[in-house]
């Protein structure tokens, strides 16, 4: 299975090879010439016939030269930054990968009681706060739909919830361009002005066509505003093979990638040089049951090939891993998520989200969120490889200690133990008896009294009370207009 890696003895995958991927994308750019896509918003529509497309009512063919145009203008490298400092804390080029969680599921698991409960104002506090505090998680999504407010306005309480209780860099969800706009003033005023916000966004926005090859209003008009803003934004598409796009695999992800260049087209053609983020969901519709599935192999095989094309074209990708079909955190859950974490830490994504999502992305998890904390750092131990040099060969080390001896009290120990071997958080490595003394306590056991640990005690950096008091203006002015 050599000819499945970068080189042999790597620790990076690589599903597709160049010529595989330089097709692929000839293929999604002959897709955007010859059937062309629709945009279903008269500003974006004009936009594409000045830039030179073919504007036939909705539908817009756009030459391989533009698609071209844009993939020169966009920048190599998307950074984000945390909220209350200011600092560059995620740097979305290369191999770098960094994990989070995903957004709007209906439905949350109480860790208090079990019980499957509707996402709320509270649970994304929760959620916010078990990020926060979770290492090997870099940037939060709400990992709920805030469902105890006015439908038209959920999301500024979303991100409100988010903002309070993390300084890690935030993925957001809007309902329109005037949802989208708000969130922007919170975040100007977090960060000192319109120009600090743009030289250290800690905020990105989420956005997706409709598969297949639509651009719906809310989505091209939310994608023009990060433009003018100068932000970041991931658009993404959600394909399901066989479903909204071709069965084959090779023709779902050219179809995708189709959707992504299109609104790269878009996002350039609106502000040359403004920071965009490709990548999407790409799985399958299981036959069987019909489900978006997040489990599936052939989900893990297009996300990973995904990232070979986006190394192709040296461009920021939004990855998907950490999820599962699974209805509760059982062995397949584990099982499905372990997989998908490896495979993505390995095929090197950048910007990583869905980590906490089971029922294939109806129902979030805290607990298999910090379970799935753990496996991140196992997995970045695994592609952090072996370092081999004078120091780490430790021949002079060996010759001192010689036949018989051991190594536990050598200066060399001490001095590489900790960056030499991963220590679990969950995954136990004690005896049976101690185990056993400690009350046999299962994974998910350990897992519920972390969660349960930090959301009695852990205490997130707050947000000036000015800022807070800022942020709830801009949402009571957004609901006082749903009473006009």
């Amino acid at each position: 299975m050599k000819s499945s890696y970068k080189a042999q003895g790597s620790n990076f995958l690589q599903v597709l090879s160049e010529d595989q991927c330089r097709r692929l994308v000839a293929a999604a750019m002959e897709v955007l010439e010859r059937t062309g896509v629709t945009y279903l918003d008269d500003e974006a529509l004009e936009r594409m016939k000045k830039a030179g497309c073919y504007v036939d009512g909705k539908r817009v063919r756009i030459p391989f030269r533009l698609v071209e145009k844009a993939l020169a203008t966009v920048p190599r490298k998307v950074s984000l930054c945390n909220s209350r400092t200011g600092k560059t804390v995620m740097e979305m080029e290369g191999g770098n990968a960094y994990f989070g969680t995903g957004s709007d599921t209906p439905n949350f698991i109480d860790p208090y009681t079990q019980d499957r409960i509707r996402a709320s104002r509270k649970t994304v506090n929760m959620t916010a706060k078990v990020i926060d505090a979770l290492p090997n998680l870099n940037f939060v999504m709400s990992l709920g739909i805030v469902q105890d407010v006015h439908q038209l306005v959920y999301d500024r309480y979303q991100f409100e919830a988010m903002v309070l209780n993390t300084s890690k860099p935030i993925v957001i969800t809007a309902i329109d361009e005037p949802g989208y706009s708000d969130i922007i003033k919170m975040c100007e005023f977090i960060a000192g002005g319109e120009e600090e916000l743009k030289n250290h966004p800690f905020m990105t926005l989420y956005a997706e066509p409709i598969s297949p090859l639509q651009h719906p209003n809310d989505s091209a008009r939310k994608l023009m505003l990060a433009a003018k803003k100068g932000l970041p934004v991931v658009y993404t598409p959600c394909i399901m093979a066989g479903g909204t796009v071709p069965v084959t695999l090779a023709g779902a992800m050219a179809n995708g990638l189709a959707e992504s260049l299109s609104g790269l087209v878009l996002n350039q053609v609106t502000a040359e040089g403004s920071p965009f983020i490709m990548g999407g969901v790409f799985t399958v519709m299981d036959m069987q049951t019909t489900i978006f599935s997040y489990g599936a192999p052939e989900f893990d095989l297009m996300m990973a090939g995904l990232a070979d094309v986006h190394h192709f074209l040296d461009l920021p990708m939004f990855g998907t891993c950490g999820c599962t079909d699974a209805k509760v955190v059982d062995e397949q859950a584990l099982i499905e998520g372990a997989m998908s974490i490896l495979l993505t830490a390995q095929g090197g994504a950048n910007l990583n989200h869905d980590v906490g999502y089971i029922e294939h992305g109806n129902t979030a998890s805290l607990e298999y969120l910090a379970i799935c904390d753990d496996l991140i750092g196992m997995a970045r131990k695994v592609v952090n490889g072996i370092q081999v040099d004078e120091d780490t060969l430790a021949l002079d080390v060996i010759d001192k200690v010689g036949p018989g001896g051991h190594f536990l009290a050598e200066d060399h120990t001490m001095k590489h133990f900790r960056e030499e071997t991963w220590y679990p958080r969950l995954f136990i490595r004690q005896i049976y008896e101690n185990w056993a003394a400690d009350g046999s306590k299962t994974l998910f056991d350990r897992s519920n009294e972390r969660v349960i640990d930090i959301l009695e005690n852990y205490e997130p950096e707050p947000l000036p009370k000015d800022v807070q008091q800022k942020m709830k203006n801009i949402i009571a002015e957004a609901e006082s207009k749903l009473n006009k």
